[in-house]
């Protein structure tokens, strides 16, 4: 879900952009006029997340699952050991693709509880010689998230933030590396965003692609070929919005507050139930089950009459999904929570 306001303004500007008499999806990437787009939306992001001078941002393409293959590719040599705790499907498909590049040894796992709780932190059995260790967040499919950033020592962590970016603070002290994909809290489809330490620019394999390089890619200012323009122009409003709303404490306290709501109201019920244990509930994606699940598709079809969409679990769990990303507004929630209600009231 995108914001509204940026949805307008996107629409306002769209056939001229500040009296160019230009779309954006017209502009040159090399004009002044994106140039300038590009610099205020990085300037942003830096002062949204307080981005330390020694990390370089990185405006990229090929999703986040892109980033699977070029993060072992720049910061492993053959033969090299990654860590990885394996929580679900995302961090599971992320370190069977690095183990084509590099020996990846699985720290701690949540297979064994179907995952639905984040590993004790007392069971992980890291490596002292890792290059990194990579984690997902937050569990788009499973509905786990980490609550805290994970302590690995002097080795750094790699992480996707895929489906959490920009949903609270990051201590960038303890990461060599941090990846996400638009579609979730930042824009459109089609913009990967890398935000790398800058120690660890310039040791990419030699025989991978140069736009697959992060150092190189970092001096070309993420423009060593045309990058996706109107998402990046569409980020750069997101990130306006984040910033007249308040910040990251704002975001942070509104994705508290909705998903926090939603699972007061499963706890409460017989006929919900949501599988992941209390310390491990994500507050971006929160999966529940009907008791009866031969009223899925029922439940599914009310909903959309209701204006409830994409409540439809992965095909991989089942069930039900509601995602509640930053530009959900608490009306939202409410208006969920208030079908479910009337429908378990019917059915239950």
């Amino acid at each position: 879900m995108l914001p509204t306001v940026v949805m307008q303004r996107a629409r306002e500007e769209f056939l001229d952009w500040h009296g160019t008499g230009l779309s954006v999806m017209e502009l040159g990437h090399r004009t002044p006029e994106f140039i300038g787009i590009a610099e205020q939306a990085e300037a942003n992001l830096r002062e949204i997340l307080s981005i330390p001078d020694n990390f370089a941002v990185l405006f990229l393409q090929g999703g986040a699952t892109s980033q699977f293959s070029m993060v072992p590719l720049n910061l492993t040599a053959p033969g090299d050991r990654v860590d990885a705790l394996y929580t679900g499907l995302w961090s599971g498909k992320a370190l069977k693709e690095a183990g084509r590049y590099c020996s990846v040894s699985v720290a701690a796992s949540s297979e064994h509880n179907h995952f639905t709780a984040i590993p004790n932190t007392s069971d992980w059995q890291l490596s002292a010689n890792a290059r990194y260790v990579y984690f997902t967040d937050n569990e788009t499919v499973h509905g786990m998230e980490f609550q805290q950033t994970p302590k690995t020592g002097e080795v750094p962590l790699v992480s996707d933030m895929t489906s959490n970016f920009l949903t609270r603070p990051i201590d960038f002290s303890a990461y060599g590396l941090i990846f996400a994909g638009a579609q979730k809290n930042l824009g459109p489809a089609g913009l990967t965003l890398v935000i790398v330490r800058e120690d660890l620019l310039g040791n990419a394999r030699q025989d991978i692609p140069r736009l697959y390089d992060y150092a190189f890619n970092a001096k070309e200012r993420s423009m060593a070929n045309t990058p996706p323009t109107f998402c990046w122009y569409m980020a750069g409003l997101v990130l306006q919005w984040i910033k007249q709303e308040g910040g990251i404490p704002v975001m942070e306290q509104r994705a508290i507050a909705r998903s926090s709501k939603l699972y007061q109201l499963i706890d409460a019920s017989e006929f919900f139930s949501n599988p992941v244990t209390t310390g491990s509930r994500s507050r971006m994606n929160i999966p529940f089950l009907l008791r009866d699940e031969s009223l899925n598709n029922t439940f599914l079809k009310e909903a959309k009459s209701h204006g409830l969409v994409a409540l439809a679990g992965h095909r991989s769990v089942g069930g039900m999904r509601a995602s509640l990303y930053n530009a959900m507004p608490e009306a939202g929630v409410d208006c969920l929570a208030g079908f479910m209600a009337d429908f378990e009231r019917r059915y239950g």
